[in-house]
């Protein structure tokens, strides 16, 4: 199996993958509420310029604009029989925005979650969702994606239905989770649960790991906790820039380019092989975080302590193991400064 994301991630020592989607677009005029999928036939110029914002600031992958792409969440906005539209404009256009780069650039389509619980606690069975899920890939896969990329998962159930429905449109694909409830996924998933869940599979994930969640620490705790289990798969590692604060009517995030480029480095030591940013991450976090994994040479994965000093305190004094002493993590919460 050959194809570009595969190339590049047998190639290079790390990958930088993109920012932040949504932040983007609503600098670019999409207003809270709307399903940022349409644009990608409405606005299709603005959505080649998120890709290629990217692109631009040295981004070795980029995720289509689909993260709700499937009939679950398109049905919000009365759009759930334009699924296969929808996803296929979106890849077409990232296809055609790295294919006119003079560097290799895969695509990868994103897959978010359908905004549903699956049974026994919610009401979605795992059929259906297998069958949303289905309905998506093909559509990306006929827009030209090279990975499915399954992002911002909370439940098991869900991972498994979405990993079923990859394999029978037989497409290569990498899994994060968000792990945002101290160091734990909203439906309770750890760092060791995901890192046994993931090996389940058959093909199983190129590559896993982490995105969105709360700030930079936390995610590389979550990324430490990933390397311990002794995974010799790559781990992603996609956090946000910095923590979201509201002021002016905007949700706005601290992150600045220095801390994200802190941010990149340390997270390659501590055992990430894809490295990007989620929420409120632009162009410019982007820039500074290709220079510092160009520029800076790979040390030894860092301590808690160390992740604290530079990018600032955890939210929360669990990592979600429980193997972390409350006095060690009380001292590691309140130490250091966020750079701001």
């Amino acid at each position: 199996m050959t194809n570009t994301f595969i190339t590049l991630l047998e190639s290079k020592d790390a990958l930088l993958a993109d920012g932040a989607t949504g932040t983007n677009l609503f600098n670019m005029g999409l207003q809270s509420g709307d399903a940022p999928e349409l644009w990608n036939v409405d606005e299709p110029k603005k959505i080649e310029a998120l890709y290629q914002g990217s692109v631009d600031a040295g981004s070795d992958l980029f995720l289509t604009n689909t993260f709700g792409g499937t009939a679950a969440r398109l049905k919000l906005h009365d759009a759930q029989r334009r699924v296969r539209e929808l996803n296929m404009a979106g890849a077409e256009l990232g296809r055609n925005v790295a294919d006119r780069a003079e560097r290799k650039i895969a695509v990868a389509g994103s897959v978010g979650p359908t905004g549903e619980i699956m049974e026994p606690v919610g009401e979605l069975s795992h059929a259906l969702a297998v069958e949303m899920f289905h309905e998506q890939a093909e559509a990306l896969k006929e827009g030209g994606v090279d990975v499915l990329w399954l992002e911002t998962i909370s439940a098991p159930e869900e991972f498994r239905a979405a990993a079923e429905a990859f394999k029978l449109a037989d497409m290569p694909w990498c899994g994060t989770m968000s792990f945002d409830t101290a160091g734990r996924t909203m439906m309770g998933v750890t760092s060791a649960d995901m890192a046994k869940l993931v090996e389940d599979f058959d093909p199983a994930p190129l590559a896993y790991g982490a995105n969105c969640g709360t700030g930079a620490s936390d995610i590389l705790r979550t990324v430490l906790g990933f390397a311990a289990q002794g995974t010799t798969r790559p781990i992603i590692s996609k956090g946000n820039a910095g923590i979201p604060k509201y002021a002016d009517g905007h949700i706005h995030y601290d992150g600045t380019p220095e801390l994200m480029g802190e941010y990149a480095a340390m997270a390659r030591d501590c055992g990430a092989k894809i490295i990007g940013g989620c929420c409120g991450t632009m162009p410019e976090h982007l820039r500074a975080m290709r220079e510092a994994l160009d520029t800076r040479s790979r040390g030894d994965a860092p301590t808690l302590d160390q992740i604290v000093s530079v990018l600032g305190p955890f939210s929360s004094d669990s990592d979600g193991t429980g193997d972390d002493a409350s006095a060690g993590g009380e001292r590691r919460r309140g130490r250091g400064r966020r750079r701001a």
